[in-house]
């Protein structure tokens, strides 16, 4: 994706995935502006101290939050693209106070849907999760309704106007709420404590997801929600890496937390191509052109991508490479 001389916006731009997002379209790209808005004016602070916004640089601070409408009209005003990471994420503080996940992720989602479409903005690319795929806590639930809410935004966009897809992807590795800081912390203690010793994620870098998200903005049509092949690991693996001579203590299955993670459930795979790195899910909806992905291959009806059934896994090995990147 050439994002040169483009002016691209991303909410919730302070975190994780803003931060190296914003680390490599600054190295790889030559964006007209990139805005950072998000509603921490700290963490605005000690990222314009890493990317200054004097000079000629591009980087712009806008301190907002997705929940505020008007403020989301404003911050789009000129955007071209838009990448919507801004979200509640923590499952326990999900649970704990709904009404705020549903204001931010959902509320939040609908607000900037209309912005984009009003504001004129080409393309939105919003960040989804493998626990918006048959959601058991609340933070997926919310997920689900967000990608169902930026799908079917294409149809409420002029012809030419505002196009919306998601990109729907597992456990980053490092990123705020990543088990790896919790494991660091136990091993302090010289205890880890893991629900089930099953249990099993998918996995991938920050950079790996960053670089996706930017090619599927560049190949996006509008409606799909993309899956990228990623491997699988075992949680009991992970801690071994980090703290080998620490002990396991086994402690059960929290409320809302699975077993195993889905990213294309079998309902989804009637309508879902594969190309070499990624699924797409395409939109069962009229306006939806099929021809758009007709490089890509449908799937077996059986199929179903799930952590514990996948066929790439981390060996220990890699796993320890992996982790002596974060």
């Amino acid at each position: 994706m050439n994002l040169d001389d483009k002016v691209v916006l991303i909410t919730g731009g302070t975190g994780s995935f803003g931060k190296k997002f914003t680390e490599i379209v600054l190295r790889e790209h030559r964006p007209k502006k990139l805005i950072i808005f998000s509603r921490d004016e700290l963490k605005q602070h000690e990222m314009r101290n890493l990317y200054p916004d004097t000079g000629g640089s591009p980087m712009r601070y806008f301190v907002g939050d997705v929940r505020d409408r008007e403020r989301l009209y404003r911050a789009f005003s000129g955007v071209d693209i838009i990448v919507h990471a801004a979200a509640l994420k923590q499952v326990p503080a999900c649970e704990y106070n709904p009404f705020e996940a549903v204001q931010t992720n959902i509320i939040g989602a609908k607000n900037v849907i209309d912005a984009a479409i009003d504001q004129g903005v080409k393309k939105v690319m919003a960040l989804s999760s493998d626990k918006a795929v048959n959601p058991v806590n609340l933070y997926g639930a919310t997920k689900l309704c967000a990608e169902k809410m930026f799908v079917q935004a294409n149809s409420y966009s002029s012809e030419g106007g505002a196009r919306f897809s998601c990109a729907r992807y597992g456990n980053v590795m490092g990123s705020r709420g990543s088990v790896i800081p919790v494991f660091l912390e136990q091993r302090k203690n010289g205890t880890i404590t893991i629900t089930d010793p099953r249990m099993t994620r998918f996995w991938l870098t920050l950079e790996r997801g960053v670089n996706f998200v930017i090619r599927c903005i560049d190949q996006m049509h509008g409606g799909e929600i993309f899956v990228p092949k990623i491997p699988s690991m075992k949680v009991t693996d992970l801690a071994g890496v980090l703290a080998p001579e620490c002990e396991i203590q086994y402690i059960g299955i929290r409320p809302g937390e699975k077993l195993h993670e889905v990213l294309v459930s079998e309902n989804e795979v009637r309508h879902t191509v594969e190309s070499d790195d990624m699924y797409i899910i395409q939109p069962a909806h009229p306006w939806w052109q099929a021809e758009n992905w007709l490089d890509a291959k449908p799937l077996p009806d059986d199929f179903c991508y799930t952590s514990d059934t996948n066929t790439s896994w981390l060996s220990v090995e890699e796993l320890g490479r992996l982790v002596e990147r974060v």
